[in-house]
């Protein structure tokens, strides 16, 4: 299995656990981040918000044409990331698949290394450098505070913001000899992106304005003869989370802006080890042990408990048309130091002391990708929280759908109904910084809901227009433009209004005079190689 997919969506669903043909759109490999910019303009008048959000659209796209030609020579529709990455749109094999011979090899899109005609073969030709930039604008004219309430990435309304700047540096796991095979992947992002995906103790804190400077990948794959007929992959590192379907890259999923579910329950990041065994050709035991989700060891850790990931996966079933899996992951999560006090009183950090050492988290996902034709996929995404210390539990399923209208378009949608129960998971976070100080036990400033059923309905399209694209030297441009609709389905009105801490609330910052839904239209331009 090769975790490769496209940048669109249809092509990301349908093709996860294929190799990608030499000029397919954009390959990608990784899973999660990217948001909005600084505050944003907020007119009042419809028209001003309409030129206002044109005038962001426009912005975007010539934002990206700018950086794209400083930034290096590649060949055009090359992989956007690495091939560690891939783990989050994919199945989660999270390991390091088939093993490469040592045979000479076509040159392939995106190879900085090529292979020379004639030449012996080298494990070096293989090294693998890629880059992509993605631009993005969200447009609320509703909202009362900037912001898109329930968003990591896209919080910034009716602002253009620089999401992502991720290159990679990787090489496939390559046969060594005895069935032996290694291979890694390095990877970093800056971008507003960087604000939300930090692993606590690499890089973390080094910036702390909108745009951050964040490494999101950096491991070792090996393959092993061992055990079973075709053996075992193995990752050992700072990998992404091994759970749902969209990934952090831009190119790693079909839509500008996430799910409920890939924002808030599902992991991020993780530093530790993943073994996969392939105990058929059509069947993978996951397990895996890591130091939390986005934190590391020592003080840059949570509390003193491993935690760890256990799982199945099943890939091209039905004569190759349906992948799935089932993963959990299991651990205590909180933060055992004391809690501390922001100077005016105001905010506490996430700290619980001892109690934390033992108080459970479980992650649960299913993910089901039925391919109906070459052109048009279904996803379904079924997910699940429980979390001993808050006493939340948090759980939701997505749909997405995925139709090739022609080499160039591909229309996506996607449905999804989440429930919080205590309103404790959705949490808007209120600074720059504010999501990585609640995981380093630092006051941080938010705002949230009472207990909420979100209901939340996407359609949008990746275009990749063809007209620019065969005029590019290298790389390729796709822009993503998308309706979205939020809407509480139990009465709460969480959006669209902001809360801070007060005698009145009870020093509660819960929203509850905002509106019902959210009607917001948005858009990025990613330019990958």
């Amino acid at each position: 299995m090769t975790l490769n997919f496209y940048v669109d969506g249809v092509s990301i669903l349908r093709e996860r656990l294929a190799p990608l043909p030499e000029d397919a759109p954009g390959r990608a490999v990784v899973r999660p981040a990217f948001s909005a910019k600084h505050a944003g303009c907020t007119g009042r008048s419809a028209t001003r918000v309409r030129r206002g959000w044109l005038w962001g659209l426009s912005a975007c796209l010539a934002g990206l044409a700018a950086c794209a030609p400083a930034l290096g020579l590649a060949q055009q529709s090359v992989p956007a990331q690495s091939p560690a990455s891939q783990l989050v749109l994919s199945t989660p094999t999270a390991a390091p698949t088939a093993v490469q011979t040592n045979e000479p090899e076509q040159p392939s899109t995106g190879n900085i290394f090529p292979h020379k005609p004639g030449a012996s073969h080298s494990y070096w030709d293989n090294l693998e450098g890629h880059l992509a930039i993605e631009v993005g604008v969200t447009g609320n004219p509703w909202t009362q505070t900037g912001r898109n309430f329930a968003q990591f990435y896209a919080d910034r309304a009716n602002t253009v913001t620089m999401n992502q700047i991720i290159g990679s540096l990787s090489h496939p796991v390559e046969n060594i000899g005895g069935g032996y095979g290694i291979g890694f992947t390095f990877e970093t992002l800056y971008g507003s992106d960087g604000r939300f995906d930090p692993t606590l103790g690499m890089g973390s804190g080094s910036l702390n304005g909108m745009y951050q400077w964040v490494p999101t990948q950096a491991h070792i794959d090996a393959k092993f003869p061992w055990i079973f007929k075709n053996g075992i992959d193995v990752q050992v590192g700072q990998l992404y989370g091994l759970l749902g379907t969209e990934g952090t890259p831009a190119t790693a999923r079909p839509f500008y802006t996430f799910s409920y579910a890939a924002d808030y329950i599902l992991p991020f990041e993780m530093l530790g080890v993943v073994v996969t065994a392939h105990l058929s050709d059509r069947m993978d035991w996951i397990l895996g042990v890591d130091a939390g989700n986005s934190t590391s060891f020592g003080r840059y850790g949570n509390n003193n408990k491993p935690k760890g990931y256990f799982g199945f996966a099943w890939n091209h079933l039905l004569d190759g048309k349906l992948d799935m899996h089932i993963i959990g992951h299991f651990g205590p999560q909180g933060n055992n130091g004391i809690a501390v006090k922001s100077p005016d009183g105001l905010w506490t950090s996430a700290g619980a002391g001892a109690i934390a050492n033992s108080k459970m988290q479980y992650n649960a996902d299913f993910l089901a990708t039925y391919r109906i034709n070459k052109a048009m996929s279904v996803t379904v995404d079924g997910s699940y929280l429980h979390d001993d210390l808050l006493r939340d539990d948090a759980y939701g399923v997505a749909t997405f759908f995925a139709y090739d209208l022609n080499p160039s378009l591909t229309l996506n949608a996607r449905g999804e109904i989440f429930r919080d129960n205590t309103g404790g998971t959705i949490t808007q976070f209120a600074s720059t910084t504010s999501f990585t100080r609640s995981i380093s036990n630092k006051p941080y400033p938010y705002y949230s809901a009472p207990p909420t059923t979100y209901g939340e309905l996407t359609v949008g399209v990746s275009y990749r227009p063809d007209f620019i694209n065969r005029h590019l030297d290298f790389g390729q441009l796709t822009i993503r433009p998308e309706i979205r609709l939020d809407k509480s389905l139990n009465g709460t009105r969480p959006f669209n209004k902001a809360a801070v801490p007060s005698a009145a609330n009870g020093y509660a910052p819960v929203v509850t005079d905002g509106t019902n839904n959210m009607l917001w239209f948005n858009c990025d331009a990613i330019w990958a190689f």
